[in-house]
């Protein structure tokens, strides 16, 4: 647990569980923990049925975690878990602008007759259009796609390309459909740090070029994002748009890039995904990558590699990659 770093504000939330035991949903300060399935009266099975009684329950949580009385333990002893199981998962794709730069020239075909300013140049001049448009770009990806802040990683054989994606992820606290941007942060409990693995050899399917991207094939594979470790609550973090997102690989800093790189902010992209879908308790709204990433970088991810991410106020996860076979 040397890894852990404190979150911001009073409390945060998470997952643990003793050795051998279920894992219970809990609340952290500090260096000990709280069971909330008999803190609370109403004894809930996991954190996503805390976060569905988020406004009745958060502050009967600032009050607990201010009693010395109750039955707190150490963190250290404890696993770790990812904080929350989503039934949705929404991704932002395409939401950091020197990420999408970056991506288009690491992308170029050999034949491509522009040089690389020219490259930069033009997909500056789309991402900036975008933003005056208004329309993020947003797809789904899967729950069981999800592991823990410091559980291995399995690569599988078949991922060529395996690459790191770290974002903000945001929790979603009541069901919200249709809902305004001037509204739509009502409808977030708090932030955790998701890493939104990438295999990029299978994000364009070169055999049907006109339907485009595999995010299934390429993103879902079981560990593929790690999750956590907290669940910040929302009224702790004063600025989303102002967050340090920072990717270290075996030590070396990879990304290291602000919020504020990101064309449309948290409020926008709850607003857009809840046009078209029902976001639900516990949902994950993932806001996309900054710029860092293997490809860009020209390495990608293999056996043994250490991944550590942190966003501002959330922790520290740290994950290893295991080849498949090897685990």
């Amino acid at each position: 647990m040397a890894m852990l770093a404190q979150p911001a504000g009073s409390f945060a939330l998470g997952t643990f569980s003793a050795q051998h035991g279920e894992p219970f949903p809990g609340l952290l300060v500090e260096d000990r923990v709280l069971d909330l399935r008999s803190a609370l009266d109403w004894a809930p099975s996991d954190l996503r049925a805390v976060v569905a009684r988020w406004e009745e329950t958060l502050p009967l949580l600032h009050a607990l975690a201010v009693d010395d009385a109750l039955g707190w333990r150490p963190l250290e002893g404890l696993r770790v878990h990812a904080p929350i199981e989503p039934r949705q998962i929404f991704q932002s794709g395409a939401n950091y602008r020197q990420h999408v730069i970056d991506l288009e020239v690491a992308h170029r075909s050999p034949d491509d007759p522009r040089t690389v300013e020219e490259a930069r140049a033009e997909i500056a001049a789309v991402m900036d259009r975008r933003a005056a448009e208004d329309l993020p770009y947003v797809f789904i990806g899967l729950p069981s796609a999800i592991t823990g802040p410091y559980d291995d990683v399995v690569l599988p054989s078949w991922a060529e390309k395996p690459d790191w994606e770290l974002e903000l992820a945001a929790v979603i606290a009541k069901p919200a459909y249709r809902v305004t941007v001037e509204d739509a942060l009502e409808y977030v409990a708090g932030y955790t740090i998701a890493n939104d693995l990438t295999d990029r050899a299978t994000v364009f399917r070169r055999d049907m070029k006109a339907i485009g991207t595999d995010w299934l094939r390429s993103k879902n594979a079981p560990g593929f994002t790690p999750l956590g470790p907290w669940l910040v609550p929302a009224e702790s973090i004063a600025d989303t748009g102002d967050l340090r997102v920072t990717l270290k690989l075996n030590g070396d800093t990879m990304q290291d890039e602000s919020t504020k790189d990101m064309l449309f902010g948290v409020a926008r992209l709850v607003s857009y995904a809840s046009q078209a879908a029902q976001l639900l308790p516990g949902d994950l709204v993932l806001t996309g990558s900054p710029a860092g990433n293997g490809i860009h970088w020209g390495r990608l991810l293999r056996d043994g590699d250490v991944m550590e991410g942190s966003i501002t106020g959330l922790g520290v996860q740290r994950t290893r990659c295991v080849a498949e076979g090897t685990a």
